[in-house]
């Protein structure tokens, strides 16, 4: 795995584009540049990265409480060189080798996610949710998500009943994922029936909270991996995605929406909840982004709604590490708002 280790006033010059003596070009395709933030102030400001940077870079500090609490403060946040990174871990972390594997096991599919959220501060919700569609589609026509879909041929399976089910009482809505037998797997028929659901509140004023729960054992495990690649043209993908977007229909009535949590949050699992106004995980949820390991970026709109909880920083680390974090992390660092407890 390439793992290439710069100064801070180094970093400043690939971000600008030169280095003293020549145009500076990776060592790999795209490497893990690391950087050591507690070395010696550069020569002049430190720039933001840019999507011209084709790398991920990790800066590494020193400062902060011990590298194996995930819940411990962000050593992003007030870093001066933080706007230089696509994440910030602390001297010793094991996850600067995690990152680095993915990054090697997935380098376009790893670049292309921290090139999108390197911009996801800047972008209106329709903006993100266009770049991220727009990402999504392309990996999905690239060599890594390929190989993935050969390691793991779709299976079919015959067709269900209703995958939401709704419950109204009063002035309260219970949306309720119902695919239990698949741990409420995100596919076609529950996306384009919680779109419909979510438009049904945006319609009707008289609806005063929303519920958004999941049968079973699991909230939800993320999307239908037997339906992933299946559509019969990306482009054609992306625009579907853009106007069956649960994300937005979820955005549009968010302060009404309370996501409720349990089990497994995975990928779209929390994504979605995510864009809700309140989002609540029992104590034993875990939640992860597996995405990049399959070749590809969050596709419901993780890199528009996670980063506005836990900022870019985080999201890069939770998408290219491999982590599971659970409840009372996901507490810590404002991924969700509260946590009950049996």
């Amino acid at each position: 795995m390439p793992l290439d280790e710069l100064s801070l006033d180094a970093l400043r010059q690939v971000i600008l584009g030169t280095t003293a003596d020549r145009p500076w070009s990776p060592p790999a395709p795209v490497p893990t540049l690391v950087v050591d933030l507690d070395a010696h102030a550069p020569v002049g400001p430190v720039p933001a990265v840019h999507a011209g940077v084709a790398a991920v870079v990790v800066g590494v500090t020193s400062s902060g409480p011990a590298p194996d609490d995930p819940a411990a403060d962000d050593p992003a946040v007030d870093h001066p060189a933080a706007v230089a990174c696509d994440l910030v871990l602390r001297t010793g972390d094991p996850a600067l080798h995690a990152v680095a594997a993915t990054v090697d096991a997935c380098p376009l599919a790893a670049c292309s996610l921290v090139g999108l959220l390197r911009g996801a501060e800047h972008r209106s919700l329709d903006a993100g949710l266009t770049a991220e569609s727009a990402v999504y589609s392309t990996l999905q026509a690239g060599p890594e998500f390929a190989a993935w879909r050969r390691s793991r041929p779709a299976r079919s399976r015959p067709p269900g009943g209703d995958a939401v089910t709704l419950a109204r009482r009063g002035p309260a809505l219970e949306v309720t994922l119902d695919r239990p037998h698949v741990r409420n797997a995100l596919d076609t028929r529950m996306r384009d029936q919680l779109v419909d659901a979510f438009a049904l509140v945006a319609a009707d004023d008289t609806i005063a909270e929303v519920h958004l729960r999941g049968a079973g054992a699991a909230f939800c495990a993320g999307g239908d991996l037997d339906e992933f690649g299946t559509f019969p043209d990306p482009a054609t993908a992306h625009l579907v995605r853009l106007r069956q977007s649960v994300g937005r229909a979820i955005a549009a009535v968010g302060d009404r929406v309370t996501a409720h949590l349990h089990g497994a949050a995975i990928g779209s699992g929390i994504e979605l909840p995510a864009f809700a106004g309140i989002v609540v995980a029992d104590e034993g949820t875990t939640i992860a982004l597996p995405e990049v390991s399959l070749g590809l970026v969050p596709g419901a709109g993780g890199t528009v709604s996670i980063p506005r909880r836990i900022g870019r920083h985080r999201t890069a680390r939770l998408a290219l590490a491999g982590e599971h974090i659970d409840a009372a992390t996901a507490l810590d660092w404002g991924l969700v708002d509260r946590v009950e407890h049996a």
